[in-house]
Protein backbone atom coordinates (compact mmCIF):
# COMPACT_ATOMS: atom_id res chain seq x y z
CA UNK A 1 0.00 0.00 0.00
CA UNK A 2 1.07 3.40 -1.00
CA UNK A 3 1.09 5.88 2.38
CA UNK A 4 3.39 8.73 1.16
CA UNK A 5 5.09 9.77 -2.52
CA UNK A 6 7.75 12.36 -2.90
CA UNK A 7 8.69 13.45 -6.53
CA UNK A 8 8.32 15.71 -9.12
CA UNK A 9 5.33 17.19 -10.05
CA UNK A 10 5.22 16.17 -13.98
CA UNK A 11 1.74 17.13 -14.84
CA UNK A 12 -1.58 19.21 -13.34
CA UNK A 13 -4.71 19.13 -14.32
CA UNK A 14 -8.02 20.44 -12.48
CA UNK A 15 -8.51 18.13 -9.55
CA UNK A 16 -5.66 16.02 -10.05
CA UNK A 17 -1.70 15.59 -10.59
CA UNK A 18 0.93 13.54 -11.66
CA UNK A 19 3.83 13.48 -9.78
CA UNK A 20 7.07 11.12 -11.20
CA UNK A 21 9.14 9.44 -8.90
CA UNK A 22 11.77 6.44 -9.28
CA UNK A 23 10.59 6.16 -12.79
CA UNK A 24 7.05 5.89 -12.28
CA UNK A 25 4.17 8.55 -12.67
CA UNK A 26 1.45 8.59 -10.44
CA UNK A 27 -1.74 10.03 -10.63
CA UNK A 28 -3.21 11.41 -7.57
CA UNK A 29 -6.12 13.12 -6.99
CA UNK A 30 -6.67 15.97 -4.90
CA UNK A 31 -9.13 17.83 -2.47
CA UNK A 32 -9.85 21.41 -2.53
CA UNK A 33 -7.90 22.32 0.40
CA UNK A 34 -4.69 20.50 -1.12
CA UNK A 35 -5.04 21.97 -4.81
CA UNK A 36 -4.72 25.72 -3.27
CA UNK A 37 -1.46 24.72 -2.35
CA UNK A 38 -0.29 23.38 -5.99
CA UNK A 39 -1.17 26.83 -7.94
CA UNK A 40 1.72 28.45 -8.30
CA UNK A 41 3.72 24.93 -8.70
CA UNK A 42 4.90 24.76 -12.04
CA UNK A 43 4.50 21.20 -13.65
CA UNK A 44 7.11 20.09 -16.20
CA UNK A 45 10.54 18.63 -16.79
CA UNK A 46 11.69 21.00 -13.91
CA UNK A 47 8.51 20.50 -11.92
CA UNK A 48 9.31 21.40 -8.45
CA UNK A 49 9.43 18.40 -5.91
CA UNK A 50 6.56 17.88 -3.99
CA UNK A 51 5.36 15.88 -1.29
CA UNK A 52 2.01 14.10 -0.23
CA UNK A 53 0.58 11.54 1.99
CA UNK A 54 -1.59 9.55 0.42
CA UNK A 55 -4.94 8.01 1.29
CA UNK A 56 -4.92 4.59 -1.53
CA UNK A 57 -8.12 2.70 -2.38
CA UNK A 58 -8.74 -0.40 -4.46
CA UNK A 59 -11.97 -3.02 -3.96
CA UNK A 60 -12.89 -5.89 -6.06
CA UNK A 61 -15.68 -3.59 -7.41
CA UNK A 62 -13.12 -0.35 -8.39
CA UNK A 63 -9.61 -2.62 -9.05
CA UNK A 64 -8.20 0.74 -10.61
CA UNK A 65 -5.99 1.98 -7.85
CA UNK A 66 -7.57 5.31 -6.34
CA UNK A 67 -4.70 7.58 -4.81
CA UNK A 68 -5.40 10.53 -3.46
CA UNK A 69 -2.72 12.92 -1.83
CA UNK A 70 -2.69 15.49 1.57
CA UNK A 71 -0.30 17.69 2.65
CA UNK A 72 -0.45 16.81 6.18
CA UNK A 73 -0.86 13.55 7.53
CA UNK A 74 -4.12 14.90 9.71
CA UNK A 75 -5.66 16.14 6.51
CA UNK A 76 -5.44 12.44 5.25
CA UNK A 77 -6.23 10.86 8.78
CA UNK A 78 -9.57 13.25 8.95
CA UNK A 79 -10.68 12.14 5.08
CA UNK A 80 -10.12 8.58 6.13
CA UNK A 81 -12.68 9.21 8.98
CA UNK A 82 -15.21 10.76 6.49
CA UNK A 83 -15.34 7.87 4.42
CA UNK A 84 -16.76 5.78 7.34
CA UNK A 85 -19.91 7.64 6.99
CA UNK A 86 -22.52 6.01 5.12
CA UNK A 87 -22.80 6.72 1.50
CA UNK A 88 -19.53 8.44 1.22
CA UNK A 89 -16.62 6.87 -0.84
CA UNK A 90 -13.07 7.90 -1.42
CA UNK A 91 -14.51 10.14 -4.56
CA UNK A 92 -17.26 11.77 -2.59
CA UNK A 93 -15.43 12.61 0.46
CA UNK A 94 -12.41 14.32 -2.03
CA UNK A 95 -14.75 16.39 -3.80
CA UNK A 96 -16.55 17.32 -0.29
CA UNK A 97 -13.47 18.50 1.68
CA UNK A 98 -13.71 22.57 0.12
CA UNK A 99 -13.42 24.47 3.68
CA UNK A 100 -10.85 24.09 6.16
CA UNK A 101 -10.64 20.53 8.14
CA UNK A 102 -11.19 22.68 11.54
CA UNK A 103 -14.23 24.40 10.50
CA UNK A 104 -15.76 20.53 8.98
CA UNK A 105 -14.39 19.02 12.21
CA UNK A 106 -15.99 22.00 14.49
CA UNK A 107 -19.40 21.93 12.31
CA UNK A 108 -19.63 18.31 13.46
CA UNK A 109 -18.87 18.70 16.74
CA UNK A 110 -21.24 21.91 16.94
CA UNK A 111 -23.87 19.54 14.99
CA UNK A 112 -24.08 22.52 12.45
CA UNK A 113 -25.64 21.06 9.75
CA UNK A 114 -26.35 23.88 7.82
CA UNK A 115 -22.29 24.47 7.16
CA UNK A 116 -21.60 21.18 6.05
CA UNK A 117 -24.33 21.71 3.69
CA UNK A 118 -21.64 24.05 2.10
CA UNK A 119 -19.60 21.33 1.20
CA UNK A 120 -19.64 20.40 -2.28
CA UNK A 121 -21.89 17.06 -2.31
CA UNK A 122 -23.31 17.16 0.21
CA UNK A 123 -27.16 17.88 1.35
CA UNK A 124 -29.16 17.79 4.31
CA UNK A 125 -29.43 14.27 4.82
CA UNK A 126 -25.67 13.52 3.86
CA UNK A 127 -24.88 16.15 6.85
CA UNK A 128 -27.34 14.73 9.19
CA UNK A 129 -25.16 11.06 8.54
CA UNK A 130 -22.00 12.85 8.86
CA UNK A 131 -23.08 13.86 12.46
CA UNK A 132 -24.76 11.13 13.44
CA UNK A 133 -21.11 9.01 12.62
CA UNK A 134 -18.63 11.38 13.60
CA UNK A 135 -20.26 13.37 16.00
CA UNK A 136 -17.73 13.22 19.10
CA UNK A 137 -14.79 11.95 17.31
CA UNK A 138 -13.19 14.77 15.22
CA UNK A 139 -12.74 17.23 18.00
CA UNK A 140 -8.77 16.57 17.50
CA UNK A 141 -8.96 17.89 14.40
CA UNK A 142 -10.84 21.06 15.02
CA UNK A 143 -7.74 21.92 17.00
CA UNK A 144 -5.54 21.90 14.07
CA UNK A 145 -3.27 24.83 14.19
CA UNK A 146 -3.00 27.46 11.67
CA UNK A 147 0.12 26.19 10.14
CA UNK A 148 -1.26 23.11 9.07
CA UNK A 149 -4.01 24.63 6.50
CA UNK A 150 -2.98 26.39 3.12
CA UNK A 151 -2.05 30.14 4.20
CA UNK A 152 -4.15 33.16 2.23
CA UNK A 153 -0.96 33.90 0.54
CA UNK A 154 -1.06 30.49 -1.07
CA UNK A 155 -4.50 31.08 -2.94
CA UNK A 156 -3.11 34.84 -4.07
CA UNK A 157 -2.32 33.75 -7.40
CA UNK A 158 -5.33 32.40 -8.70
CA UNK A 159 -6.93 35.68 -7.45
CA UNK A 160 -5.25 37.79 -8.85
CA UNK A 161 -5.29 35.68 -12.16
CA UNK A 162 -8.84 36.40 -12.31
CA UNK A 163 -8.54 40.09 -11.54
CA UNK A 164 -6.57 40.67 -14.10
CA UNK A 165 -8.71 39.42 -16.72
CA UNK A 166 -11.33 40.82 -15.69
CA UNK A 167 -9.46 44.40 -15.88
CA UNK A 168 -7.09 43.93 -19.48
CA UNK A 169 -9.88 41.48 -20.85
CA UNK A 170 -13.18 42.01 -19.79
CA UNK A 171 -13.12 46.01 -19.09
CA UNK A 172 -13.86 46.20 -15.44
CA UNK A 173 -12.44 48.76 -13.39
CA UNK A 174 -9.65 47.27 -10.83
CA UNK A 175 -11.73 48.24 -7.47
CA UNK A 176 -15.11 46.61 -9.47
CA UNK A 177 -12.84 43.41 -10.25
CA UNK A 178 -11.30 43.13 -6.87
CA UNK A 179 -14.88 43.79 -5.48
CA UNK A 180 -16.19 40.60 -7.58
CA UNK A 181 -13.72 38.27 -6.71
CA UNK A 182 -13.84 39.27 -3.03
CA UNK A 183 -18.10 38.71 -3.21
CA UNK A 184 -17.62 35.39 -4.91
CA UNK A 185 -14.83 33.77 -2.36
CA UNK A 186 -17.32 35.26 0.78
CA UNK A 187 -19.79 33.18 -1.45
CA UNK A 188 -18.43 29.83 -1.67
CA UNK A 189 -15.07 30.00 0.21
CA UNK A 190 -14.41 26.38 -1.38
CA UNK A 191 -12.81 28.08 -4.76
CA UNK A 192 -9.69 26.72 -5.50
CA UNK A 193 -9.06 27.10 -9.30
CA UNK A 194 -9.52 30.20 -11.94
CA UNK A 195 -12.60 28.27 -13.60
CA UNK A 196 -14.15 27.77 -10.58
CA UNK A 197 -13.38 31.28 -9.43
CA UNK A 198 -14.55 32.98 -12.64
CA UNK A 199 -18.02 30.53 -12.18
CA UNK A 200 -18.98 31.77 -9.22
CA UNK A 201 -18.38 35.47 -9.96
CA UNK A 202 -20.65 34.85 -12.98
CA UNK A 203 -22.97 33.07 -10.35
CA UNK A 204 -22.73 36.41 -8.30
CA UNK A 205 -23.91 38.87 -11.17
CA UNK A 206 -26.59 37.10 -13.11
CA UNK A 207 -29.25 38.79 -10.51
CA UNK A 208 -28.48 41.72 -12.32
CA UNK A 209 -26.49 42.95 -15.79
CA UNK A 210 -22.58 43.27 -14.86
CA UNK A 211 -22.42 47.24 -14.15
CA UNK A 212 -20.36 49.23 -16.95
CA UNK A 213 -17.02 50.36 -16.67
CA UNK A 214 -16.35 53.96 -17.52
Amino acid sequence: MIRYIEGKLLKKEEDRVVVFTNGVGYEILLPAIVRKTFNSKKAGEDGEVVRLYISYHQTERHPKPLLIGFNHEPEKEFFEKLITVEDIGPPTAAKALTLPIPEIARAIEERDSKTLEKLKGIGKRTADKIIATLHGKVGKFALMREDQIPSEGEVIDFKKQVEEVLVKDLGHKVSEAQRMVREALERNPGVSTPEELFEEVYRGQKVGPLSKSG
